[in-house]
């Protein structure tokens, strides 16, 4: 799009928004756009061009949708606070109250110190999502502003480009679909698609143009077949041909592990009609003119998808074995199809379905705000989020005949928190379909459902196994972190007092000071805190008494007991971690950290990552690994290899003739080079079984660097 100064008349922002606002919104428009050139006078986009082109398009996508003045305006400014001298307040004060709330649901947390950037992506995520519950409109521009970043992504590094992607397929697109905003998801699918995978993208998207040419006249003789079909009945119609979208082809493909000359059904039409009735008048007039494929029927009318879809789903055996997807809907099912909850501003209507969308939407919000209350940290509210946002969704019935949509692999505990919050704490049993059935039963279309409950009834830990809404597992947590509190605390008390009389000192002789330096290593407030992390397995019990004795009550105390080495034998499970930025293995020389968070963990002794910590002695303990450790451990390597057949599994089978496990194995595609990248994470048992497997591996020719890989970076070249 060539974007003209947005001021000018003959601007596409201009155009666009000229069409439903009236003269004073549009200057206010224009007002919001200079300002925001002024702020962001100087700067440039990686593309090359004035970054002030990034709001204007922003402001367009959403201009499209017909959204009100308040989030165009939010949307020309929602980089000004992050990325110039402007805060919120000179924006309320500018532009209003409302505008600045929806640019700070916006603004990213760059002046919170935060410890990772994974860390860092949750808060931002929490805060936005959190922002969303107030006022949808924040998401809608988000998801613009991360539209127009994708459709620019070309001028990012590659892996920013696959970073990006990978965070926009997991969560800003199924945010769209479950907005119901379709253009939108369906785009920023492909794009993602795009970028993570560019061969596949480009073998798809050539084979789909050859198709389309090879197809030409067969489609034609198709879509005059429907046509006239439809006028035989006498149908008010609208017919036009559908492309399947790249992603979905390429999701098809891997799930039913099938090639892209198998995938038939790449082709479509969209028949829109006048109404619901005229819906399943259309549908029988297209059986009768082509046979439907058994069980390729979906009914989205009669129960529509949680994001408010409506329509008739059906695949026909056309000419020539051709399958034929069509879609059957009505101008009012279109409209809503096509933009989800922001229909509410483009269709100035009180259709009933749309305000029911609205509700859905309303409730599914406020759910957020549900989980994030009970999750204690930016990761578990952002895991829960995540596992909220299925694509997938079964219709179960209440005993009382409602329709509820679940995600998909959701169970009867899920159904039960879903129904309420009080019946999922104190479900027992579930009856589905009239028989009572486990509790870990799996949900699928139709089934009546009817939870039992106890008045005494508490949730069970084991829940937590197989629950995938992310309510449920919200409220499992919370129960295990609150409820047990008191009984874990006795539990941690009776731990402790074992670990210091198996060191010759009773619980009695540990004073108030020593315990006072403890709770500030920890950053606790009280005793209790300390030993209820015992008892749930967050701490050893050990470790703790240790730290305990390293404060003496005394501190000219020179008979002070001199504490042993902690001997790591890998099977300490939650209470001893291994760090993941330097992954340490038995043979490297190793330090104990004791975190308030994670409890002790091991690191290697020249890991960048503890180096300003160094100087705090009273954050570490001495340990040293056990003789004969009782677990394999991980390894990252990095192999670069010659790109060529087999490689890949001649690579495996020596790793695992050396007896050591594969974990997990990555490629890095070669893009036209020679050489390949191929990441493995191995499991051995210590310096000396990775030493040999190396060695075995130097054998092979088309080897040409093996790199022992630290983090996220390759701290030791083995080769």
């Amino acid at each position: 799009m060539d974007l003209l100064p947005a001021d000018r008349e003959d601007s596409p922002l201009t155009q666009l928004i000229r069409k439903y606002l009236n003269e004073e919104e549009v200057q206010l428009v224009w007002q919001a756009y200079r300002y925001a050139e002024q702020a962001h006078a100087g700067q440039t986009r990686k593309t090359g061009e004035p970054y002030i082109t990034h709001p204007i398009s922003v402001a367009c996508i959403l201009a499209k949708l017909h959204l009100d003045l308040p989030t165009l305006l939010a949307a020309l400014l929602h980089d000004v606070v992050e990325d110039t001298e402007v805060d919120s307040a000179a924006i309320a004060e500018r532009f209003g109250k409302q505008v600045a709330d929806l640019v700070d649901g916006l603004t990213k947390l760059d002046k919170v110190e935060l410890q990772t950037a994974t860390q860092a992506q949750a808060e931002n995520f929490r805060k936005m999502l959190l922002a969303m519950s107030q006022d949808v409109r924040v998401i809608l521009v988000k998801l613009a502003d991360r539209l127009h970043n994708m459709q620019t992504l070309e001028a990012m590094r590659p892996e920013k480009q696959k970073r990006i992607a990978r965070e926009t397929l997991d969560i800003y697109a199924p945010i769209a679909n479950r907005l119901g905003l379709n253009p939108i998801y369906h785009e920023l699918e492909d794009l993602s698609l795009k970028y993570l995978y560019p061969n596949r993208f480009r073998v798809i998207d050539k084979a789909i143009r050859l198709a389309r040419g090879n197809r030409k006249e067969v489609i034609s003789k198709i879509l005059e077949a429907i046509q006239n079909q439809l006028k035989h009945y006498q149908l008010e119609y609208d017919v036009a041909g559908r492309e399947k979208h790249l992603y979905s082809i390429y999701k098809k493909m891997a799930e039913k592990s099938t090639k892209l000359s198998q995938i038939g059904d790449i082709y479509g039409f969209r028949v829109v009609v006048k109404d619901t009735a005229a819906c399943y008048l259309a549908l029988g007039a297209l059986h009768a003119l082509y046979k439907p494929i058994p069980g390729r029927f979906k009914d989205y009318i009669a129960i529509p998808k949680a994001n408010g879809y409506q329509s008739l789903h059906t695949t026909l055996f056309g000419p020539f074995g051709t399958p034929i997807e069509v879609q059957i809907r009505s101008q009012e099912m279109h409209n809503i199809a096509d933009a989800g909850v922001a229909a509410h501003w483009l269709y100035k209507t009180t259709d009933a379905h749309l305000t029911k969308l609205q509700q859905q939407t309303h409730q599914w919000l406020q759910r957020l705000v549900e989980i994030q209350t009970e999750s204690e940290d930016s990761h578990e509210f952002l895991e829960n989020f995540k596992v909220d946002l299925f694509p997938d969704e079964v219709y179960v019935f209440t005993p009382k005949g409602n329709i509820m949509a679940l995600p998909r692999g959701s169970t009867a505990v899920d159904f039960a928190y879903a129904v309420h919050s009080d019946v999922g704490n104190s479900c027992v049993a579930v009856k589905i379909n009239n028989e009572l059935a486990p509790l870990r039963t799996e949900m699928r279309n139709g089934d009546h459902v009817e939870i039992i409950t106890a008045p005494l009834a508490k949730p069970n830990p084991a829940w937590l196994n197989y629950v995938v809404t992310g309510k449920a597992r919200s409220h499992i947590r919370h129960y295990l972190k609150t409820v047990k509190v008191e009984e874990s605390a006795q539990l941690g008390e009776r731990m402790l007092n074992v670990a210091l009389r198996a060191m010759h000192i009773e619980p009695a002789e540990i004073a108030e000071k020593q315990w006072q330096k403890v709770m500030n290593d920890y950053g606790t407030k009280t005793r209790q805190g300390i030993l209820t992390d015992i008892g749930l397995g967050k701490r050893n019990s050990l470790m703790v008494a240790h730290q305990l004795l390293a404060h003496p009550a005394d501190a000219d105390d020179k008979s002070s007991k001199v504490l042993d080495t902690i001997t790591i034998r890998g099977s300490e499970g939650m209470a001893v971690q291994f760090a993941p930025c330097c992954r340490p293995i038995p043979g490297d020389p190793i330090l104990g950290f004791i975190n308030k968070d994670k409890g002790l963990v091991i690191h290697t002794h020249d890991c960048p990552a503890i180096r300003k910590f160094r100087l705090d002695p009273e954050k570490w303990l001495d340990v040293e690994w056990d003789a004969d450790p009782k677990k394999l451990f991980s390894v990252n390597l990095r192999i670069t290899v010659v790109d060529e057949r087999g490689m890949l599994a001649k690579v495996a089978a020596t790793i695992s003739n050396a007896d050591a496990n594969i974990d997990n194995v990555s490629v890095e595609n070669s893009d036209g080079s020679q050489y390949s990248n191929v990441n493995f994470t191995v499991q051995v048992h210590n310096r000396v079984h990775l030493a040999t497997l190396i060695r075995n591996l130097r054998k092979i020719q088309q080897i040409v660097r093996i790199n022992r890989v630290k983090g996220n970076q390759v701290e030791q070249r083995i080769q």
